[in-house]
């Protein structure tokens, strides 16, 4: 008895990506294209009509991107599974997708015909796939995350942070919050504190590493 095909839908606004993906694809005896776009917004028109078992969805988009999408999909046909397919694989990124859309998986581009067909069929039987990268990627999200809960920064710590990035005097910072000098200069001193650093330098990438500008 004939295995029935996976039906799979793809979505990039580069149609170079698409045709990629098509060929790669093309010939598989268990996988079939059964539409494909270069808009969000047209996907999502197109699976209220179409019998699909797995999205393959860009993430960066103009208009619609991936991360609304998946939201939209998840809501509106919750049986459509969810693979992302994005040039990097922010654990942000990933993590917000994975709550916000419950994705089935997410790859990088840079893989090839075999990761790829493997990661359709393994999320087809009800199984998730993540990329080895991306899966480091959450590790060191989940990780940033959690030194960001043991600093605790205070909502106006992370607000002074955000003006010392900017070249901000104590003065100008005081001006800007309606605070003293002197409260700057003691939130100053408990945000190197917190933060483990201790100059300005250190203290910006400290602040880029974990998300907080």
């Amino acid at each position: 008895m004939k295995s029935k095909k996976i039906r799979v839908a793809i979505v990039d606004d580069h149609q170079i990506v698409i045709d990629g993906i098509t060929s790669l694809l093309d010939g598989h005896n268990d996988i079939s294209i059964e539409a494909t776009h270069t808009s969000a917004a047209d996907m999502l028109h197109t699976l209220a009509g179409t019998d699909i078992d797995i999205l393959l969805t860009d993430i960066m988009m103009p208009g619609m991107n991936g991360q609304e999408l998946a939201k939209e999909v998840k809501k509106k046909f919750p049986q459509i599974k969810i693979l992302a397919l994005s040039m990097s694989g922010q654990g942000q990124t990933v993590n917000e997708m994975i709550n916000d859309a419950d994705i089935a998986g997410y790859v990088l581009k840079n893989i090839g015909k075999q990761e790829l067909t493997h990661a359709i069929e393994k999320i087809a039987n009800g199984g998730i796939y993540f990329s080895e990268e991306v899966l480091k990627e959450l590790e060191h999200f989940s990780h940033m995350r959690k030194e960001n809960d043991d600093a605790n920064l205070t909502t106006r710590e992370i607000e002074i942070i955000k003006l010392i990035e900017k070249e901000y005097s104590n003065k100008d910072i005081a001006s800007t919050l309606f605070i003293s000098e002197r409260t700057v200069e003691t939130h100053r001193k408990n945000i190197f504190r917190k933060s483990k650093t201790n100059s300005v330098i250190g203290l910006i990438k400290y602040a880029y590493e974990h998300r907080l500008i």
